[in-house]
């Protein structure tokens, strides 16, 4: 779980290096430095985010999964009682 966040995190500040580097600015500048922890915490906040919707659609697969599981039961109820109706 926090390794997403940390991950997001530092995906933030990378992206604020690379602008830097584009233009050609330098990296750390006494009055700039302020903005590292802002690219940090967008990021980390949307990884956060991404947790949330990754959890979400998790325990919407386990839900369908538990539904055709129950529906493959009864068919097989079913198709069990009719075969030995036929019979």
């Amino acid at each position: 779980m926090v390794h997403k966040v940390l991950f997001w995190s530092g995906l933030g500040v990378g992206v604020r290096l690379w602008q830097l580097g584009i233009e050609m600015r330098p990296l750390f500048n006494k009055e700039s430095l302020w903005v590292y922890p802002v690219f940090a915490s967008i990021g980390g906040s949307f990884g956060y985010w991404l947790m949330g919707v990754e959890q979400r659609q998790y325990k919407m697969l386990a839900d369908r999964r538990d539904t055709l599981l129950e529906k493959r039961a009864r068919r097989k109820e079913r198709d069990e009682a009719a075969a030995a109706e036929a019979s």
